[in-house]
């Protein structure tokens, strides 16, 4: 059973009530890391469910230029209130949303915004190289699954990994602040210039 300073600590470190730590800690065996993992797990389970409950119709629309002015990215980002849409948090994510789309140049938001044609074009390549390697027909599904994956997370900006920390994906990166701060956050549309 966990001890009441644990509990305090974790409270401290992730801002989650009193009996969610304890909750947590239980449920993990006293294994503070996994404790850690089980109370972000629930917080992005009820992030999404506020996702899917609100609108978000205040947010920024913010513009980064890279430091050699080659390059720069324009985004929309949306929020419940103005009140979020003003603070710090809310827009260091627009800034890191627009770092990651000037260097990873994503052509889409999600997997469902490729349209039809083009992922289907994309599968037929993959089958072709894999018929060319040889693999048999029932491998080619297994690892066709994979490619997608792969080109989801080439072309579409919330399924890449974020360029500071690739463990993390950029769509948790929304989720996180969806957690933090309570309000459903969304990316709008987003533009990437080069010269």
């Amino acid at each position: 059973m966990a001890d009441v300073q644990t509990i305090t600590k974790l409270r401290a470190q992730t801002g989650a009530g009193m009996m969610d730590c304890k909750k947590a800690l239980d449920e993990a065996g006293d294994d503070y890391e996994k404790a850690i993992d089980v109370l972000r797990k629930k917080g992005e389970a009820k992030a999404a469910k506020k996702v899917a409950e609100r609108d978000a119709k205040e947010g920024i629309v913010y513009s980064y230029i890279h430091s050699n002015s080659k390059s720069g990215a324009m985004l929309e980002l949306f929020c419940e209130t103005d009140f979020v849409a003003k603070t710090d948090d809310f827009k260091n994510l627009a800034h890191e949303l627009a770092l990651q789309i000037v260097a990873m140049s994503p052509d889409y938001l999600k997997p469902e915004d490729v349209p039809a044609d083009v992922l289907e074009k994309e599968k037929d390549i993959y089958q072709v190289q894999l018929k060319n390697e040889g693999k048999p027909d029932e491998i080619i599904e297994k690892i066709m699954k994979g490619k997608i994956d792969k080109y989801y997370e080439e072309v579409c900006l919330l399924n890449q990994p974020f360029v500071k920390d690739d463990k993390v994906k950029v769509g948790e990166l929304v989720t996180q602040m969806i957690a933090k701060t309570g309000e459903k956050i969304e990316v709008g549309r987003f533009a990437r210039y080069q010269i």
